[in-house]
């Protein structure tokens, strides 16, 4: 446990002269206006992950101050400090690749810097985990704050909410259904407050899932964004900074394999995304801990959804968090749950379970009795297809598709697939299969392009979904009959790079499985379709070279494990 209130003397640069080294950082500590009575203070670090690139984070200035009141009102120094900014829609390749990148900065600048505790201020899909990974390799007390969600608007009297309003209109548009006038005042409407997805995508996923980990302070993962309380919330974890400082909790210490269970039992229940499943592994893996998909798999059994939120309900998080938020799922879940597992404050989960009278919207928030499904929202499936897995989102597929046999339409990478998927003489039926390779970690960053689109052919004749597999990802607010995370990789020499035009494929929800239906020696006399070649310098480099498959969270092979701490 560290010692309470190093503060500015906190890990001194090293001139070989400990004391000359205090001197020289208070001496330039005052040319920003601090006095020596301040800067005796314990100091509490806070991350800024705002940029012009980023859409999601507009109301971290406004957060940061509120934590800053916090963090003063208790007797502390907030200082924040500049971090990686992942603005999900505008980051080439793909978001993903930066999300190692970004573990990387906040590790070393949390390790690096004089703080005695820090607040993980962050909100978009890539962007909570990567604070998380690096905050718990950097071994300091730290809490998560959430940006939160946005509110949703209207078009024409329909309420919509980014993003699985964004796909919805969009393959209507791809099916002739609405014109040029129609998407672009759609277009205009998705997305109007700062804040995150306004649906249960990965970004809500991951916010609610933290608050169950005891990383943040109960009742503020589904606070929108906009809303009063989120800055209360704000001030109030500058506070909770403070009591880290005496207490000295590391994530390490607060996250246990029953967190990371009740997290997966969480994420079943709210019928979250896709890739919390990888940020979760990866986030295990930096604790020496486990996502395991065949317990996965058990889980999900068992979990009943609950939560009736888009991309497979109706309602948006602004709902959830009128209904009761985490809170009331922890009431509604608790028996699924190890409520023993303890939070950032010191509390237990039982500690905060609403009591018996408190209200909760059965509309969004379901009694068990009464789920939205019986069992979980995600599977794992596994077969000579996927011998280390993949995963399917059943919560928001078409059920009719989940026991099938077809023939594969394959596309050998994205550019294959953007230059073919609408190709009118592309020989492809509604009950084939989709197959994309060469979208996995090493091949392409792991794009959300496993949500390939119905071939424009088939959309103009109504098709709104058809069974589609790859190594890539899926947005969390996508939905449809979608396999994805397919591991190993094609890239990595996975028999998914052995698929051909008109093979045929067998998928068993059932039976977890799938499997390419082709013999033993034809495959042996098939070569593996090259994969694009990788980038070798800077980043890129670094990151093909290292990346982890899904299964392991994608972290790089090298940050697994114990923290340089």
């Amino acid at each position: 446990m560290s010692k309470p209130g190093k503060g500015i003397r906190n890990g001194l640069t090293n001139y070989g002269d400990p004391r000359f080294a205090a001197y020289l950082r208070r001496s330039f500590a005052s040319s920003m206006g601090y006095s020596r009575t301040m800067l005796e203070k314990p100091v509490i670090g806070i991350t800024w992950t705002a940029s012009g690139f980023n859409n999601c984070h507009r109301n971290v200035p406004e957060l940061v101050e509120a934590v800053k009141r916090g963090v003063l009102a208790s007797g502390g120094l907030p200082l924040d400090f500049p971090v990686t900014s992942l603005g999900e829609v505008f980051l080439n390749p793909t978001s993903m690749v930066f999300r190692n990148l970004m573990a990387m900065d906040v590790e070393e600048m949390v390790r690096a810097q004089p703080m005695d505790a820090v607040v993980l201020v962050g909100g978009c899909d890539k962007t909570l985990p990567a604070l998380v990974m690096g905050a718990a390799s950097a071994g300091k007390p730290a809490i998560v704050l959430s940006t939160g969600p946005m509110m949703t608007s209207r078009y024409q009297g329909e309420r919509l909410g980014a993003c699985t309003d964004c796909r919805r209109f969009w393959g209507r548009y791809r099916a002739g259904e609405l014109n040029d006038r129609q998407i672009d005042a759609v277009e205009g409407a998705l997305a109007t407050t700062a804040g995150t997805c306004a649906v249960m995508g990965t970004a809500s996923s991951m916010a609610i899932m933290l608050e169950v980990m005891g990383l943040m302070l109960p009742g503020t993962a589904a606070i929108p964004a906009v809303h009063a309380d989120r800055l209360r919330a704000a001030e109030t974890t500058g506070v909770a900074a403070m009591g880290l400082v005496s207490s000295g909790t590391t994530i390490r210490e607060t996250v246990t394999q029953a967190s990371i269970d009740n997290a997966l039992k969480t994420l079943l229940a709210i019928g979250g995304s896709t890739n919390a499943i990888i940020h979760l592994a990866a986030i295990a893996g930096r604790l020496g801990l486990k996502v395991d998909l065949q317990a996965l798999n058990a889980m999900s059994d068992a979990t009943p959804v609950l939560v009736d939120l888009k991309p497979t309900g109706d309602a948006y998080m602004e709902d959830f968090f009128y209904a009761g938020g985490v809170g009331a799922l922890l009431k509604r879940l608790g028996d699924h749950l190890d409520l023993s597992a303890r939070t950032v404050t010191g509390e237990t989960l039982a500690e905060l379970v609403p009591d018996d009278d408190a209200w909760v919207d059965d509309k969004i928030i379901r009694p068990t009795e009464t789920p939205i499904r019986a069992d979980g929202g995600l599977v794992a499936l596994f077969g000579n297809l996927a011998p280390k897995g993949a995963i399917l989102k059943r919560a928001a597929a078409d059920e009719r598709l989940f026991e099938k046999t077809g023939r594969a339409v394959v596309f050998e990478g994205l550019k294959d697939l953007s230059e073919r998927i609408d190709d009118p003489d592309l020989e492809v039926t509604e009950d084939d299969i989709l197959v994309l390779k060469n979208a996995g970690p090493k091949a392409a960053g792991m794009p959300e392009a496993g949500y390939l689109p119905i071939p424009a052919k088939l959309a103009r004749k109504g098709v709104k979904d058809m069974l589609r597999i790859s190594d890539a990802r899926m947005s969390g607010t996508a939905y449809g009959t979608i396999v994805l995370h397919i591991s190993p990789e094609s890239a990595a020499g996975g028999p998914l790079a052995l698929v051909r035009n008109g093979d045929l494929i067998r998928i068993s929800v059932r039976e977890r499985r799938l499997d390419l239906l082709v013999d033993e020696a034809e495959l042996a006399k098939r070569d593996p379709t090259p994969a694009p070649p990788a980038e070798t310098r800077g980043w890129l480099g670094l990151y093909n070279k290292h990346v982890l498959q899904a299964e392991d969270g994608c972290d790089l092979d090298f940050l697994v494990g114990e923290s340089h701490q």
